[in-house]
């Protein structure tokens, strides 16, 4: 079906390849591929096509041709006849042409010149309109370069925003438009290049002055609290009123001078108020800021901003390792802090976002954090109350500057009285030393007063009163020493030097009583008893200072009382409110009494012990001597010397510590007979030692101290009388026959003493009477002890098994 349509078609086809090859619209190649493309021998058919069209068309030509040929001839003939007259034409335009061309080469030339000028004038007048283009470009880039010499870096980045906006893009088309296009970024660098090298000078030049710009925020906030504070007590003129006479005129002098200097200084300096921005030129920051935020990297300048001034923060934190040395360096801490904290308050005020109150709020917690941890260590090393006095000033005045600037202070405070107590560990070492000064110096006797004045200057300075001496006339003694009225005086100092450190802390009156309270309790009962303890065991404390000692805590504890009425004067807080604490030196001096009490107990008996060590019995002497020994009589007198010393210790004491002694001392006269170490004991000696025992109960019933009863004191050398009359009269069969029994003649002889005693004179019997045998006296004698030997040890034994 298809090759039948292709044979029908065949003549249509290459027709038409033949029309599209006469039109020279197609490209021949395609007509051509399309010929070919078809059956076989198309090539021969479509020449066949082909020659059949040109014979054709030379038909056509043909008769074209024969139909114009007369017209061709008739036009040829009627041009020759024209040529005569168009080479007649030809001569004269020739000559109208030179003739022309002569007259116009001078009007050419004028025309070639105004051409020219046209041209000219055309060429300045765009270059005129060009450069009015690019004149205003100019001179912005031109502004630009000099606000970049005198570092208006901030209008030079306007000016470079208007360049880019406004003016090159009308000149875009110039070379030096594309040149300033590519400068621009660079500019815009350099700008931040020098603004962040400006800001780092800024930084650095603030870490330099910190502590000026500290110094004068803390000097500022100072004066600003001395004036309140001094204005306030001038109004209160009941403040300190009932304190010490001379001590308050002191204070009020004083109050008044400070007021005066104040407004003296006040006027002085009233136009010299200076502020952080005074000290230091801010505009960098301002600057810095303001150019990175036109170029919109504003949270990266804050970021840096932060970042240098956190480590800056970490910086100033960082305290020497001498700090605690001196107040200076406290001071220059102190200073470098509020410097930074200033500057910090300052750019948070006039900036908007480069800090935050939430992050000043946190940069003030971490250093805060920092500060009271390198108080706490440093303040541990401080030893001088004084130096602890000027940290806990400086401490206040850092937290009232910052408190001014609006940072939260409570933990400075708290931190505050932590060093309260490390302050009044101080002043307790201090007036440890003090004391012990005083004690040191004190000639432990009682003070004599040659007049009225100097008895006034006296109680002035202690609060004494005794009416019986007060009769008394001049020269007279007062019951105390020296060290009385100097203790006390130290007391009343230690509490104003207590109640110095608790100024300021903005504390109310009873808690300011209630520190004073228990500080004054501290020193009462642990420094000042402590030295008093200490004073007491010293070897060169004699019995004689002992009982001063006594006698001055007996005063120093019965004014007590006026030390709280002392307190409460200046606290103005009354003793009967419910939660005022007491003074605890009631038991303080008690407790010292009791342990000199002791100490003279235990002096006496030492002495007793050395008079003892120098008795010098001779035990095998066949008789006494007829009086009693030396070192006894020696012993007794001293007694009855110390007992005269007593007599102004209260009743119960002097009366404990003379039968002590008398306890002692019949003691150690027991202990002398039963040693063990003396082997041998003769009737003389016991009659020698008869002698002595008689005069120690002489002196007992000669009452060395008033107030006992009956025979009491005499009591104490009941045992030895007792053994010494059994041997003296030689009574065993009544001793032996009434043992047990309450009545008992000589009931407090115990057969064990009696025993040792028995057998040393047994021993000294046998040895120095040889030939006691042969005397029937001495041989019954002799069986007589043996005898009651015997019974004595049979007692013995049976007590022995008995218990």
């Amino acid at each position: 079906m298809s090759e039948q349509y292709l044979e029908e078609n065949k003549d249509q086809i290459y027709e038409n390849a033949l029309a599209e090859i006469q039109s020279f619209e197609l490209p021949l190649g395609t007509t051509l591929r399309s010929v070919y493309d078809d059956q076989p021998n198309a090539h021969q058919r479509f020449m066949e096509k082909l020659d059949a069209c040109i014979r054709n068309h030379d038909r056509e030509i043909e008769k074209m041709c024969n139909f114009h040929h007369q017209g061709f001839v008739d036009a040829i003939t009627e041009l020759l006849k024209v040529r005569a007259d168009a080479e007649k034409l030809k001569v004269q335009v020739t000559d109208t042409n030179r003739r022309l061309q002569d007259a116009g080469k001078e009007v050419i030339a004028q025309t070639e010149e105004i051409i020219r000028c046209r041209v000219q004038q055309r060429n300045i007048t765009t270059v005129v309109e060009k450069l009015q283009l690019c004149l205003p470009v100019l001179e912005m880039y031109s502004k630009l370069k000099e606000q970049m010499n005198v570092k208006r870096y901030y209008s030079a980045l306007k000016t470079m925003e208007q360049l880019e906006n406004l003016y090159l893009p009308r000149v875009s088309q110039y070379r030096f438009c594309q040149i300033m296009m590519e400068n621009l970024p660079k500019l815009r660098e350099e700008i931040k290049e020098i603004s962040m090298s400006d800001l780092k000078d800024f930084l650095e030049s603030i870490r330099k002055h910190s502590d000026r710009i500290g110094e004068t925020a803390m000097k500022q906030a100072q004066q600003q609290k001395t004036f309140s504070t001094t204005l306030q007590k001038q109004n209160n003129i009941n403040y300190g009123r009932n304190m010490h006479l001379g001590r308050s005129r002191i204070l009020e002098s004083k109050n008044e001078i400070t007021l005066k200097r104040t407004f003296e200084e006040d006027d002085e300096h009233e136009e010299e108020v200076l502020t952080a921005q005074d000290l230091v030129d801010f505009s960098p920051v301002y600057r810095c800021l303001h150019i990175y935020s036109v170029l919109g990297d504003g949270e990266i300048f804050e970021n840096y901003y932060r970042k240098q001034r956190r480590k800056q923060a970490r910086l100033v934190l960082q305290p020497q390792s001498s700090m605690h040395e001196t107040v200076e360096g406290y001071r220059r801490y102190f200073s470098q802090i509020v410097g930074f904290f200033v500057v910090e308050d300052h750019i948070l005020h006039v900036t908007q976002g480069l800090v935050t109150r939430t992050y000043t709020d946190e940069l003030w917690n971490m250093a805060l954090s920092k500060i009271i941890a390198v108080l706490r260590t440093h303040s541990s090393y401080c030893s001088d109350p004084d130096l602890v006095l000027e940290l806990k000033n400086l401490i206040v005045v850092f937290a009232d500057t910052l408190q001014g600037y609006g940072f939260p202070v409570n933990r400075l405070f708290d931190l505050l009285f932590e060093i309260r107590d490390q302050y009044n560990e101080t002043l307790l070492k201090k007036w440890s030393g003090l004391f012990r000064d005083i004690f040191e110096a004190d000639n432990y006797s009682p003070i004599p007063v040659a007049n009225e004045e100097e008895y006034k200057i006296v109680i002035s300075k202690f609060p004494f009163q005794d009416p019986e001496l007060d009769k008394q006339s001049f020269p007279k003694k007062l019951p105390m020493s020296q060290s009385v009225p100097q203790i006390y005086i130290q007391v009343k100092e230690f509490i104003y030097a207590s109640l110095k450190f608790s100024e300021s802390l903005h504390r109310s009156s009873t808690e300011i009583d209630d520190m004073l309270r228990k500080s004054t309790n501290l020193l009462l009962t642990r420094t000042l008893s402590s030295c008093l303890q200490n004073l007491i065991k010293k070897p060169h404390i004699g019995l004689t200072e002992l009982v001063q000692i006594i006698i001055n805590t007996t005063h120093l504890e019965q004014a007590c009382k006026y030390l709280e009425d002392f307190i409460s004067n200046i606290t103005n807080i009354s003793q009967v409110t419910v939660h005022t604490a007491r003074l605890y030196g009631l038991s303080t001096f008690k407790d010292a009494r009791h342990a000199a009490e002791g100490e003279i107990y235990t002096k006496l008996n030492q002495k007793i012990d050395e008079f003892i060590q120098i008795a010098d019995y001779d035990w095998t002497m066949s008789e006494s001597d007829g009086r009693a020994s030396g070192y006894l009589m020696d012993l007794i007198n001293f007694l009855r010397s110390t007992f005269q010393v007593f007599t102004h210790l209260p009743g119960k004491v002097a009366q404990t510590a003379c039968m002590s002694a008398c306890q002692h001392l019949s003691t150690s006269l027991m202990q002398m007979l039963l040693d063990s170490e003396l082997k041998q004991i003769s009737m003389g000696a016991i009659q020698q030692f008869n002698l002595d025992v008689i005069q120690c109960e002489l002196f007992a019933s000669s009452e060395p101290v008033p107030g006992f009863q009956g025979d009491t004191l005499q009591l104490a050398f009941i045992d030895l009388r007792q053994l010494l009359d059994l041997f003296m009269v030689w009574d065993w069969s009544t001793y032996l026959a009434d043992y047990g029994q309450a009545t008992s003649k000589y009931l407090r002889v115990n057969p064990s003493t009696a025993l040792t005693l028995l057998e040393k004179m047994r021993d000294s019997s046998k040895k120095n009477n040889i030939f006691a045998q042969f005397r029937k006296n001495d041989r019954d004698k002799q069986k007589l002890i043996e005898t009651v030997v015997k019974q004595l040890r049979s007692l013995v034994n049976g007590m022995s098994q008995h218990t």
